[in-house]
């Protein structure tokens, strides 16, 4: 600090002692952050209002790493190369073939080291934390899910499975995940409409004749039957399978890295999306059109809130 020489002058009262000269530097400091009051005292502000900013929570990446796809037949590519056969290089999800174009060749740069398919033929709702367990060993940077159709197309409606097992099933399966893979994406498909599946399927006699070997009996027996009777059957399908989806898009709301996909059951498929050899499965038309759907809603961006 510089100095500045003035004559002395001989001071008419007492100097400050030590306290008065500690409390002067300390009014010093504090002035400009809340002003210091000499004899008056002036208003004082109270405690600060100003909120602290909220943590930014998991943002949603729309170019994964890598994928890991957990289901059911449809996952797999079951009959839609070969008949009576799991085909994974035409599956939606991380499928191989150049002509189905899957989730995995349009996100991942190599989808062969880089994508798992985890998915079984059959598989209920009640096996996904099986399926999750296994997947968890990649440590996906995405997983997919589709499953639920096996749950309704039983061999009558009354062996469906139950609506509240059902979502219970469910939570228990992303409560695990989020336990093993915090950080992971999640895309959960809806259950394909069944009802929309019988009444494109039953356009060919050769896959009605297939459906009599026991395909989904709760929705396609006796496909040409149209009694009140029948109707109700089918009525009762299709609303599982609608009481299924609001469960999986309300567990999956929950879950910040969750996204619920609806189009899966409102798209208008037709017989040309179906396999030739079981009019059940998706065929790899088909199939690609669930990798395109899949794909606008993994990479849709979405505006913060």
């Amino acid at each position: 600090m510089t100095h500045i020489d003035r004559p002395f002058r001989p001071r008419r009262h007492r100097s400050a002692g030590p306290v008065t000269r500690a409390a002067a530097a300390v009014c010093a400091l504090v002035i400009p952050l809340a002003g210091c009051g000499g004899g008056s005292a002036g208003p004082h502000p109270g405690p600060s209002t100003k909120r602290p900013a909220a943590k930014a929570g998991p943002v949603w990446r729309t170019d994964p790493g890598s994928i890991a796809a957990l289901g059911d037949s449809i996952t797999v590519g079951f009959d839609a190369c070969t008949v009576l056969s799991d085909c994974p290089e035409v599956s939606w999800a991380t499928g191989t073939d150049p002509k189905v174009d899957s989730l995995a060749r349009r996100l991942v740069r190599n989808p062969v080291t880089h994508s798992w398919n985890h998915a079984r033929t059959g598989a209920l709702m009640s096996e996904l934390p099986d399926q999750i367990a296994a997947a968890a060993r990649h440590r996906p940077e995405l997983v997919t899910i589709l499953i639920g159709a096996n749950d309704a197309c039983r061999s009558d409606v009354r062996a469906m499975t139950p609506t509240r097992t059902f979502r219970a099933d469910f939570e228990r399966a992303l409560k695990k995940l989020r336990r093993v893979l915090p950080r992971t994406q999640v895309y959960v498909a809806a259950v394909p409409d069944l009802l929309r599946l019988w009444s494109e399927g039953r356009k060919n006699q050769l896959g009605k004749q297939v459906w009599k070997l026991g395909i989904c009996g709760s929705m396609l027996r006796d496909p040409d039957d149209l009694t009140r009777s029948a109707e109700r059957r089918r009525e009762k399908v299709r609303d599982r399978v609608m009481a299924y989806n609001r469960a999986l898009a309300r567990v999956c709301r929950k879950d910040a890295l969750c996204r619920f996909d609806g189009s899966v059951f409102d798209y208008r498929f037709t017989d040309r999306q179906l396999s030739t050899w079981d009019w059940f499965h998706p065929g790899m038309r088909g199939q690609r059109e669930l990798a395109e759907l899949a794909f606008r809603t993994i990479t849709r961006v979405e505006s913060r809130r």
